[in-house]
Formats: structure tokens, C-alpha cells, sequence
């Protein structure tokens, strides 16, 4: 059937994770792809996500989320992927062998800068505590981290390992959870609480049908934007406002995964544009953000076998020239996920009485209306 391109309602909402939140829905549109199922990375089939929160007396701000290719034993089918740096003032660990071999081997793990380690730890924990895995000496943990100094007590390094394997047991498929838990419990976004976020977006039929998940850890700065409207500005709150010395600082993991037949070479080519969703929601990329793009295909047919006595592997892939439709997805998407993190973050006050708005929903209403570009 004829796929029909049409306006993305996104659903922006105020929404606290316990039985008793209240949520204010937004219509804002956002590009010309349709959203997914659950509008959310697991709506490529097989990815799975998991979270662990840390929230402990008034300095613990933290956690870890675990995003997962496939339910069954990675490091024995691995899976096309890539990693693009856009500004690499960061600490992510596992990069160098993507880059060599294209393929992921383990789940991705994201937490806060100082506790890449411990994370490291429990992918390879992970890995070699799998059935068929006794044999294995070596294993590339693929981890990505954002500072949440300003919020938490990072030099306690309060994630453990036991709390990293806790977000991988955790990991679901269906609606994933945003805002301040896991991974995002305590990082800053454009001056206002960020967090996890997630969108997805669906190509045409005709197109190939496929599916482009994204979910972003948001930690960073700029003058914000929604859908093109200048929200930092008219909230009078962005980089460089009243003082050269305002910090942009801070950095964004942005993780895409596609059913889509991809290599790792055309895995590369949409990690780079998931970069440009970044950029239409006013991140600059500044001197010390660190801003990755890990892209993972979950083709089943494209699966990378650990023991195999082949010496030519037979794999599917799209030609350079069915790529445009993706491309213009992970756009979409990585803009959806940023703004998505926002809307579910809420006020948090943590180390030393730091305290961090949210971003102000009714003000914000009053904005887009402003501006002609709110749906009610």
C-alpha cells in the first residue's frame, strides 16, 4: 500500500514516573514521518532498554540505561554498527574496534563520565557469564557516559557494577520510561533538567518500510529551539546571554538503531546525520561537549557470527541511493528524542542544594502558540 507522508503529532508532556502524575499533552509537529508504535528505539524490532536510578539522600543523582540489539547472546551474533564522533570531548570506551570491525558485541551502556569504568566492567561481567560464552578471552564494552557533576556526587562513582548488570536484567521492549531516570537522572540540558528521551520514525512502504529508533542522553547547551521556534530566546535563558562566559559545555549520546539492511559504512553515514537532529534543536557542539552517534543495524539476516567455519559471509544491503528516506528519519527522530527528554525531565535539586528547572511547560504553550505552531 502507497505510504502517505504526513505532519508527526508529538505528544509533549510534563509526566512524573509514579501512579500519581498528572501529564499536559502539546501538539507539536515535528517533521513529515510517522512515529513508531511506541514512539521509542524499541520500536525497531528486538531492541530492548532498561534502566537503573539513582536517588539517594540529597547528593545522589545518577544512574545507568542499557539499550540492547537483540534479546539473545550479542557477543555470539554480533551486529553491524558504527560510531560517529562530532565533537570528542568525551570519554566513550569500545570506539576503536566499531571503527575497525563494524560490529557491536555487547550491549550499550550509558552513565555518568566517572563511572565508564565500572560500566566496562559489567559488560564484560555480562558477557562472559552467558551460555555459550565460556571460551571467550576478549570483549569490547561499548559504554558512553555525559558528566552530571553539577546535580550528583560524581566522585563517589555510585554506580556499581551490580547497578549496571541491574539496567541490562531490566531492559524491556515496549514504551521506555524518559527524563530524570537512569542514565539522565541528573544531567542539564539547555539550562533546564534534561535526561533520556526517545522518538522513532517509519519510512514509506514503498520505501522499504523501515524503522529508525533513536534515544539520546541530553547534557548539553545552546539556545534551544522547538521546531524551529526560538524557546531559549523568548524564555531568556541561552548560551552567551548576558555574560561571554556562560557555559554550553556538557554532551550528548545519541544512539540509533534500524531494522534497515545497513553495513557499517552506511551505518556511519546515518550516525552523521542523527548530528544534524542535534544541531535543529540549537546545540552547538561546543568546546567541551562531548556529542557521539552510535548506529546499529538489527537485520537479522546481517548478523555477524563469532564462530563460523565460512570464510564469505552472504549479507543483504541497501544501496546508497535508498538511503535518503533514513537519513531524513534519524533527523527527525534525534530532534524528537532531544525535545522528548526535556518535556518528561522534571525540577531536580541535588549536590550542595543545586537546584535545576524544568522546562516550563505553560510558558512554553504560550510560546509555540506565539508562534503559530501549536496543534490543540
Amino acid at each position: 500500500m502507497l505510504f502517505k507522508y504526513f505532519p508527526t503529532m508529538v505528544l509533549l508532556t510534563c509526566i512524573s514516573f509514579n501512579a500519581n502524575a498528572q501529564s499536559k499533552d502539546f501538539g507539536i509537529s515535528i517533521g513529515i514521518l510517522p512515529q513508531g508504535g511506541h514512539n521509542a528505539i524499541t520500536d525497531v524490532a528486538g531492541v530492548t532498554v532498561g534502566h537503573i536510578t539513582l536517588e539517594k539522600e540529597d547528593s545522589i543523582r545518577t544512574g545507568a540505561t542499557a539499550i540492547l540489539p537483540h534479546t539473545g547472546n550479542i557477543f555470539q551474533e554480533k551486529v553491524p554498527a558504527a560510531i560517529h564522533i562530532s565533537n570528542g570531548f568525551g570519554k566513550l570506551a569500545g570506539y576503536s574496534q566499531v571503527a575497525e570491525l563494524g560490529n557491536l558485541e555487547t550491549p550499550i551502556l550509558l552513565t555518568n563520565t566517572l563511572n565508564v569504568a565500572n560500566a566496562v566492567n559489567a559488560l564484560i561481567t555480562y558477557t562472559l557469564e552467558q551460555e555459550g560464552n565460556e571460551t571467550v578471552r576478549s570483549v569490547n564494552a561499548v559504554v558512553g557516559e555525559t558528566n552530571d557533576g553539577y546535580l550528583n556526587d560524581i566522585r563517589g562513582r555510585h554506580v556499581q557494577e551490580a547497578d549496571m548488570l541491574k539496567a541490562i536484567e531490566n531492559a524491556k521492549s515496549g514504551k521506555v520510561a524518559q527524563g530524570n531516570v537512569g542514565a539522565g537522572t541528573g544531567t542539564i540540558c539547555f539550562g533546564f533538567k534534561g535526561g533520556i528521551g526517545t522518538a522513532s520514525r517509519v519510512i514509506p512502504d514503498d520505501l522499504g518500510g523501515y524503522t529508525v529508533g533513536v534515544l539520546v542522553q541530553t547534557n548539553f547547551g545552546g539556545v534551544l529551539q522547538i521546531n524551529g521556534v526560538p524557546v531559549g530566546e523568548e524564555l531568556d535563558q541561552y548560551y552567551l546571554k548576558g555574560k561571554l562566559q556562560d557555559s554550553a559545555d556538557g554532551s550528548c549520546m545519541i544512539v540509533v538503531a534500524t531494522d534497515a539492511p545497513l553495513d557499517a559504512r552506511n551505518l556511519e553515514r546515518l550516525a552523521k546525520r542523527a548530528a544534524f537532529g542535534l544541531a535543529k534543536t540549537g546545540g552547538i557542539a561546543s568546546n567541551g561537549s562531548g556529542d557521539y552517534v552510535i548506529a546499529f543495524s538489527t537485520h537479522p539476516e546481517n548478523r555477524v557470527p563469532y564462530n563460523t567455519e565460512e570464510a564469505v559471509l552472504e549479507k543483504k544491503e541497501l544501496k546508497n541511493g535508498a538511503m535518503s528516506p533514513l537519513f531524513l528519519a534519524a533527523n527527525e527522530a534525534t530532534e524528537e528524542a532531544i525535545i522528548n527528554s526535556l518535556l518528561f525531565a522534571e525540577t531536580t535539586t541535588g549536590r550542595s542544594g543545586h537546584k535545576i528547572e524544568a522546562l516550563p511547560k505553560d510558558k512554553l504553550r504560550e510560546i509555540m502558540k506565539k508562534y503559530g505552531r501549536l496543534e490543540e
